[in-house]
């Protein structure tokens, strides 16, 4: 047989495209437009629809960046239209729409008269059924429309202006299509489908495979039979020819896909929030209009912001969610506040994304989310299986490590071992995507790809468009449809992410085990880009330990007289719950994303700092003597941990001396020596008398690479920036300060287009020497480090992490470890050989590296440094320019215990209040390896106490945590503050007896 598979192919493409695509709409008639536009940011339908509409032509230019334009559709539905059999009437609206996928781009959402919401208008989905009108042939409907640039451009990363309203300017973005009534044949568009699915399935097929040219040949003879002319006349003919080769059942061993509905709405990023709110309610209301239509279709919603977002703006809407949810269509998943980063919060913080997330779907929904779902963050701390599991949770979902640049992730379906031991269930769905369209490259890939075959059957498909949303279409469920039994296709069922995982675990018994951290080997610079959101971040989460800490003792002391700010602190947890979203810690957002985030930061603690206030009068009473209020978990100047007390002076003052331009700083517990141009050549600590900075090094070393990664620019370093380094070691000047009994060195510098002023600062007793570092920062593609060479022979390196700290090899053995070439640590980073060590801890920064050498000597000189600016070009092309003030210590002979102190003590900077009397801290606990993490009432009003504790060294560790004030019981808890049994605690009246394993982590609740 000759081979003219090629000639039919083309065939028909060129038939689909031109042919039987255009007449799925058989006839149309335009639509009268009125219009009125929004003057600024977006109203409700309930003011929209008071305006003055005027006349508006199609075909028109509209929409300055960013506005709104409020359309009305008018007319009526020509006699016999939709009356046939197969026929329906919809309203097709095009508002210039570009190539670009739903969510990149102008979008809106159509409103009934009365201000009822009815469905989206995108892309790919922008029908309105007549019979959603409910205005018989009449046509009479508002469309929503939303001027959203392009700020994608294609993805070439260029520099744009588009994402700041103050810098877009008001060009019309778009141009008004074609705005009509339309007669939709069924018969061609269920044709259609059948053609889309098996010519996809056909292309995946092997060519030596006979099931692939007999699809070919059935839709050879589909074109004969059709009649090009007349396609609706003919459709129902092509459809019989068809049947056959659709109705062959799939193969026995076919992988099994269930297919679950989604929209990844990102809560930001190439647009503000404020239009995540409407991307929100376009998304949900085409899900629940699609459910009316399909009983089988089930929805995966995962981010509980969100839908506390539809109830608040939209709660006609959110009704019909919740029906959605009593039907089992619309499924809550997930557990969590936000699809939060995990590599950068806090241990806190992350725990609170499920306790606020778990807590809205119980509530809303009588949900109990068991699956956490994280398909888009930017890797995967090796805490998460704990605070999940802590959750009451046993599944995890993730995606986004398909994207590893070098290394592929052995499994599929595995368990994840956390730093602490816990096993968590874990899907990575091979179809390498969340965004998944259900077309036969995607199902085809999810067969081939999956590396657990033999031993698993069963794979999970998150379809629908996302991160700009939009969701599943009626498309997309007709694909499933059509390969539910499909021969040559994996089995395709649509379902819950519950059911998936039941299935999954219950085939999958002996699993494979990943251990540690999922670590993404791409969008390493997100550690460090929007260097204010990471700082306003960080202040956040310690502020908000303090104040519950303090509005906490103040609650149990007053004996009543005072109130404790329940709801004032849940709104402000969940403000910074939300900017720890996956595109706006990270710094990945347009320019209006991050000038929010450091507003909202700015009001935060304005708002947290009243708090304290608040309840340290009530705590300590009116008075003139000072006390330092001591939140750490360790004590400090003399003060108890977690109390308030008068602090004790250091008994004496830092010495200096003067040395060629340069100063010796000596506390008698530390002595280092900065040189004439600020740079740290010696640091020393008399207890072991080693020298700390590597022969012929120093430290305070800042240096300047160039940073023009290839792709994704405020996501990524890439590893060749190391190539290109100008080391900065001159100075404009060296001076001292001093300060009462303490010390400082202040160095001047000059960096490209940028000041630099150093505040080198050695205080009386201190253990470490600090280093604030101001930066009037004026540099484009530009990466700034700040080194220490150690002479350290050290193999690894410990980076604290939520609830602990995670090892990582300096060495390069291997391809996995090569690969992580800027690892992010929280607060401390420390490097040591048995018996020494040094720890270096940060005020904000988050993105580090730590290479190795050996030197002429034979000693090893380990490097780390401290990443602290980037100056990336899109999506913000003035990312991280301006002022920036960003503070590190490092202590000589620490280890792991002093480092975590270390990293306490930078980040909760010593409170000073009057009052009249000091207060005893509400616990006291005897381990310093155990350390408290939070300090709050429990969320049901009750007035217990909840107290938060993890084994900080990675030992097993035994301790007593005693309640210093009158209490009932004491009871281990989950993240939901709900009873659970936990062998590690032996609970007594007011006290608990803790054997904790490495990294654990326990909540425990103190009834009063």
């Amino acid at each position: 047989m000759h081979d003219d598979r090629r000639i039919t192919e083309v065939r028909l493409e060129r038939f689909v495209r031109e042919r039987l695509y255009p007449a799925i709409y058989t006839r149309t008639v335009p639509l009268e437009l009125s219009s009125w536009d929004a003057p600024g940011e977006p109203v409700p339908v309930t003011e929209a629809l008071l305006q003055t509409f005027v006349p508006q032509r199609q075909g028109a230019p509209w929409g300055s960046p960013w506005s709104t334009k409020w359309l009305r559709l008018q007319g009526e539905v020509p006699e016999g239209w939709g009356a046939g059999v197969g026929r329906s009437v919809e309203i097709l609206v095009d508002l210039g729409f570009t190539t670009e996928i739903p969510g990149f781009q102008c979008e809106g959402i159509a409103w009934r008269p009365d201000g009822t919401i009815i469905k989206a208008i995108s892309p790919r989905n922008h029908h309105v059924p007549l019979k959603m009108l409910g205005s018989g042939v009449s046509v009479d409907f508002y469309v929503e429309a939303a001027a959203n640039p392009d700020i994608a451009q294609g993805w070439l990363f260029a520099a744009t202006p588009l994402g700041s309203k103050e810098t877009a300017g008001d060009e019309p973005q778009y141009r008004l299509g074609s705005i009509s009534i339309a007669e939709r044949d069924e018969t061609v568009w269920e044709l259609h489908q059948d053609v889309w699915t098996l010519n996809g399935l056909m292309h995946e097929l092997p060519m030596d495979l006979p099931r692939r040219h007999e699809i070919l040949r059935a839709l050879e003879r589909m074109l004969d039979v059709m009649d090009p002319e007349d396609v609706p006349g003919t459709a129902a003919a092509g459809r019989e020819v068809l049947a056959e080769v659709l109705k062959r059942p799939a193969y026995a061993s076919a992988h099994r896909l269930l297919a679950t509905g989604h929209a990844h709405i990102d809560s930001a990023w190439l647009w503000p929030v404020r239009e995540t709110v409407r991307k929100c309610a376009r998304t949900f209301s085409n899900v629940v209009s699609l459910m009316d239509e399909y009983p089988d279709f089930v929805f995966s919603c995962s981010s509980a912001q969100q839908l506390a977002w539809i109830k608040e703006f939209y709660p006609e809407l959110f009704i019909r969610i919740r029906e959605k949810a009593k039907a089992g269509q619309f499924m809550p998943v997930g557990g969590m506040w936000v699809e939060s980063d995990t590599n950068m919060p806090g241990g806190e913080a992350l725990a609170r994304q499920f306790l606020e997330g778990k807590s809205f779907f119980l509530q809303e929904f009588g949900i109990d989310c068991e699956e956490a779902w994280l398909p888009d963050s930017f890797g995967y701390s090796g805490a998460l299986p704990q605070i999940v599991k802590a959750a009451g949770s046993r599944w995890f979902l993730t995606q986004k490590i398909s994207w590893n640049q070098v290394n592929r992730m052995p499994h599929h379906t595995f368990h994840w071992e956390g730093i602490d031991g816990t096993r968590l269930f874990t899907h990575f769905p091979p179809v390498d995507s969340y965004n998944a369209e259900l077309n036969g490259r995607e199902l085809a890939h999810a067969e081939r790809n999956f590396r657990d075959h033999g031993r698993a059957s069963i794979s999970l498909v998150p379809f629908g468009y996302g991160d700009g949303g939009g969701g599943p279409t009626r498309e997309m469920i007709a694909a499933a449809h059509r390969t539910a039994d499909l021969e040559g296709s994996p089995k395709v069922r649509l379902g819950t992410a519950r059911a998936f995982f039941e299935q999954a675990e219950a085939e999958y018994k002996n699993l494979p085990v990943w251990v540690g951290e999922m670590y993404l080997e791409l969008h390493r610079g997100t550690y460090t880009s929007q260097a204010n959101t990471k700082k306003g971040n960080r202040r956040s989460e310690h502020l908000l330990r303090e104040a519950e800490l303090w509005c906490s003792t103040a609650a149990v002391r007053s004996g009543g007289s005072y109130t404790y700010p329940a709801q004032e602190l849940k709104r402000l947890w969940r403000l910074v719950l939300l900017q720890q979203f996956h595109d706006i810690l990270p710094g990945s957002s347009i320019a209006w994303v991050h000038r929010d985030a450091e507003r909202n930061y700015d009001a935060i603690a304005k708002d947290l700092e009243g708090i304290i206030a608040d309840a340290a009068l009530a705590l300590l009473g009116p008075g003139t003597r000072s006390f330092l209020l001591n939140a750490a978990p360790h004590e400090r100047s003399g003060v108890p941990s977690l109390a308030a007390a008068e602090a004790v002076p250091a008994e004496l003052p830092v010495e200096v001396k003067d040395m060629a331009g340069g100063y010796v700083l000596d506390n008698g517990v530390i002595r280092a020596v900065v040189d004439a141009n600020g740079l740290l050549t010696s640091l020393s600590d008399h207890a072991s008398g080693r020298e700390a900075i590597a022969p012929g090094g120093f430290g305070n070393h800042l240096e300047l690479h160039r940073d023009t990664p290839n792709e994704w620019d405020a996501w990524d370093i890439d590893e060749f920036y190391r190539r290109n380094v100008t080391s900065i070691t001159e100075a404009h000047s060296v001076t001292l300060e001093r300060a009462g009994w303490d010390a400082v060195v202040v160095v001047e510098r000059v960096v490209g287009s940028s000041t630099i002023t150093q505040r080198i600062s050695l205080e009386a007793g201190a253990e470490s020497l600090a280093i604030s570092t101001a930066i009037d920062w004026q540099e484009r593609e530009k990466l700034l480090k700040l080194g220490f060479p150690l002479d350290i022979r050290a193999d690894r390196s410990a980076a604290e992490t939520q609830f602990g700290h995670i090892f990582r090899p300096t060495h390069v053995n291997t391809s996995w470890e090569a690969a992580k070439f800027e690892i992010c640590a929280h607060r401390w980073i420390h490097v040591g050989e048995p018996g020494y060590g040094v720890a270096i801890s940060n005020s904000s920064s988050y993105g580090h590296d730590v290479t190795r050498t050996v030197r002429s000597d034979g000693g090893t000189t380990t490097n780390v440094r401290v990443s602290l600016l980037r100056a990336p070009k899109f999506p913000d092309p003035d990312a991280d320019r301006g002022r920036h003030v960003l503070d590190v210590t490092i202590r000589p002979g620490a280890g792991i215990a002093d480092a975590v102190e270390e990293g306490y003590r930078t980040n909760l900077s010593p409170r000073l209040v009057k009052g009249g009397n000091p207060a005893d801290p509400l616990f006291t606990v005897f381990n310093q390896a155990i350390v408290v993490e939070a300090v709050k009432l429990a969320e049901d009003g009750s007035g217990d106490v909840i107290v938060r504790l993890y084994e900080s060294l990675g030992e097993r560790s035994t301790g007593v945590v005693s309640a210093n004030f009158e209490t009932r019981e004491v009871l281990a808890v989950d993240l939901l503050e709900r009873p659970v049994q936990e062998a590690a605690v032996i609970a007594g009246k007011d006290a608990a007896e803790l054997t904790l394993r490495p990294f654990q982590l326990v909540t425990l609740r103190f009834r009063r």
